[in-house]
């Protein structure tokens, strides 16, 4: 499932190309996404200028002129693909198509939605409503804000009896991250992730915050991971997949390695909440 740094990835790709146009023909090939598709969608679009981009946890929310927002989730293999000029012929698992009126060279644009497995979703909200907006009221703290200290995560994991790796994995904490992030800011933290929530005291949750802020930002800058569906609006792979510390290197030694994994056997995996953690057993904690 893309995570935040995809999502922001789509969002940074979008907004530049976006912002500031017009919807002007919205077509829905198909409804039954994850959530179906309702039927006033493209009627309530079409007509309206784009005014802003935003992200909230894996959300996409593109701000509408006239009070509208659209909330789009990418589920697990959704990508949205930004053609300018005459688009290519529409493909099995294209699902929803935004025509986007001429700029000023007389170019109109597509933007076009894509999911084989159908987990995603498109609703619309009042953007005054937003916050209170059923998929995002119980949404946790954001990992990029400036308000995401030490102190702040330390104050979140306190008195919670699962272990850091779910704790962290739960929306409702902190928004945003998922398995592969998760697995990569505990190991940068030194971490273990089986220790549980409520044993990560400031010194413990400070290194932690600030792990995942670097993991996220430098996942951002390289476009984010690509391992099945993942691509940039201009079709482009992430290549973040190519630095991952741990996640999915099961028996390889992890960056400046100093055990002997010939007898250690290196990165491990183990399974925890129905999903592989990865982990070096020596240097998390």
């Amino acid at each position: 499932m893309p995570e935040l740094p995809e999502v922001e990835t789509v969002r940074r790709g979008l907004a530049p190309v976006l912002v500031g146009r017009w919807i002007a023909r919205v077509k829905v090939r198909r409804r039954d996404l994850r959530r179906p598709i309702a039927r006033d969608f493209a009627r309530r679009l079409e007509g309206r200028r784009v005014l802003g981009l935003d992200r909230r946890s894996k959300y996409l929310i593109v701000r509408l002129e006239g009070g509208l927002s659209c909330i789009i989730h990418l589920g697990m293999s959704g990508r949205l693909t930004w053609c300018a000029g005459t688009p290519p012929p529409f493909e099995i698992h294209d699902h929803v198509e935004f025509e986007i009126a001429a700029d000023d060279a007389g170019k109109r644009a597509y933007l076009r939605y894509c999911d084989p497995r159908r987990f995603g979703l498109m609703a619309l909200a009042e953007t005054t409503e937003l916050a209170s907006h059923p998929l995002l009221v119980e949404l946790g703290v954001e990992p990029l804000d400036g308000g995401f200290t030490g102190a702040k995560l330390a104050s979140l994991l306190a008195g919670r009896k699962t272990t850091v790796k779910s704790a962290l994995m739960d929306q409702r904490i902190v928004a945003g991250l998922g398995n592969i992030y998760v697995c990569e800011s505990l190991f940068w933290a030194g971490i273990s992730p089986k220790r549980t929530a409520r044993t990560i005291g400031n010194r413990r949750a400070q290194r932690l915050a600030g792990a995942i802020r670097r993991v996220l930002e430098d996942a951002i800058a390289s476009g984010g991971a690509s391992l099945r569906d993942h691509r940039q609006p201009s079709g482009e792979l992430g290549y973040f997949q190519h630095r991952f510390a741990v996640y999915g290197r099961v028996g390889e030694p992890c960056p400046d390695c100093v055990c002997a994994v010939v007898k250690t056997g290196g990165i491990r995996r183990i399974g925890q909440g129905g999903r592989g953690t990865f982990y070096c057993s020596t240097k998390q904690r």
